[in-house]
């Protein structure tokens, strides 16, 4: 554990250990190849697929409104894919154009989250290396470290780990204490549940798998608090420097489980599916602003240090909270 990670720069400090609700959300990006690519996405109202020069007025906008965290998340053409996502750590990519930009613009004053699991870019849509029809942990892992330290080397804060692989956490962090990048910090999605409310962000990142599901990897619904301690102690002895619990509303009470009994901040993730369902029975502004203002409030009381929602630029923009 190197302590400083956290406390690196001033938008790191903000984002980790100021109470403000404001300063604690990180606003998701959907970043793609092309020029003037604006796409909505249907099923997330307000959220859209961007191209690299539309994402850095999108984000300059932002950082001009007072939302200085953002995650990225790659969304390949099929035509990138393959077995491996072997184009997920190119250097050329939209994703580590993007990193590069915002880093050289914007420095400390930037919290850059990067989203790394195999499944944007396999051509079968598993977060991992497919075996006998079975995801290969080991192997998927080593994949898992070249493609985030092509993150780190890109200027990437925080590499964000969704996949649930076995290990990764401790292999990133030593490969990255190897190649001496002592200052980038991990994002582990530690209690991560194979959740019915992921559906709207699959659409955008077209993500889905091929063939069945996700199930041997992320956490059974019906899992109790032991198994969700358990895996973020695992994964804050093996490094992280932010420990997630996603989704968030079905999940509050694991969330104050897991804030109780680790010492490194915890993150929440206000997942896709809960983000459309506001947004379709909320269509007045107002009322709109009260269900999230109570929604990011609940999240808070049951311990997160920090709030990764689609909700973040309209809140922070219409002076929600």
């Amino acid at each position: 554990m190197r302590a400083r990670i956290n406390r690196w720069t001033p938008a790191r400090r903000n984002l980790v250990f100021d109470d403000d609700i404001r300063t604690s959300l990180v606003q998701p990006h959907f970043v793609v190849a092309g020029k003037d690519v604006d796409q909505p996405i249907p099923s997330m109202p307000g959220i859209n697929r961007q191209s690299v020069d539309v994402l850095l007025k999108t984000i300059d906008l932002d950082m001009k409104m007072g939302l200085f965290s953002h995650m990225l998340f790659l969304v390949l053409d099929a035509e990138k894919k393959d077995p491996t996502a072997s184009f997920a750590s190119n250097a050329n990519s939209p994703l580590h154009e993007a990193i590069r930009a915002l880093k050289k613009k914007y420095g400390g004053e930037i919290v850059i989250m990067t989203d790394l699991c195999l499944c944007t870019g396999t051509d079968h849509g598993h977060c991992g290396v497919i075996k006998r029809n079975n995801i290969e942990n080991d192997e998927t892992v080593e994949h898992l470290v070249k493609i985030g330290m092509s993150h780190a080397k890109a200027g990437s804060d925080y590499i964000s780990a969704s996949d649930m692989m076995d290990g990764r956490i401790e292999r990133l962090r030593g490969k990255l204490e190897e190649e001496g990048y002592h200052s980038t910090g991990l994002m582990s999605y530690s209690v991560k549940y194979a959740s019915s409310f992921y559906g709207p962000f699959r659409d955008a990142a077209e993500s889905s798998p091929e063939f069945g599901d996700r199930r041997s990897h992320q956490m059974d619904i019906r899992s109790g608090y032991s198994e969700a301690v358990m895996q973020a102690r695992n994964d804050q002895s093996e490094g992280a420097d932010i420990l997630m619990v996603k989704p968030g509303l079905p999940y509050l009470d694991v969330l104050r489980k897991v804030a109780d009994a680790v010492v490194r901040p915890v993150a929440v993730y206000n997942v896709s599916g809960e983000y459309s369902m506001v947004m379709e029975t909320n269509k007045n502004l107002l009322q709109r602003a009260l269900v999230v203002r109570e929604i990011f409030n609940s999240f808070k009381r049951a311990g997160a240090d920090i709030i990764v929602s689609y909700h973040a630029r309209e809140a922070i923009t219409e002076n929600w909270i």
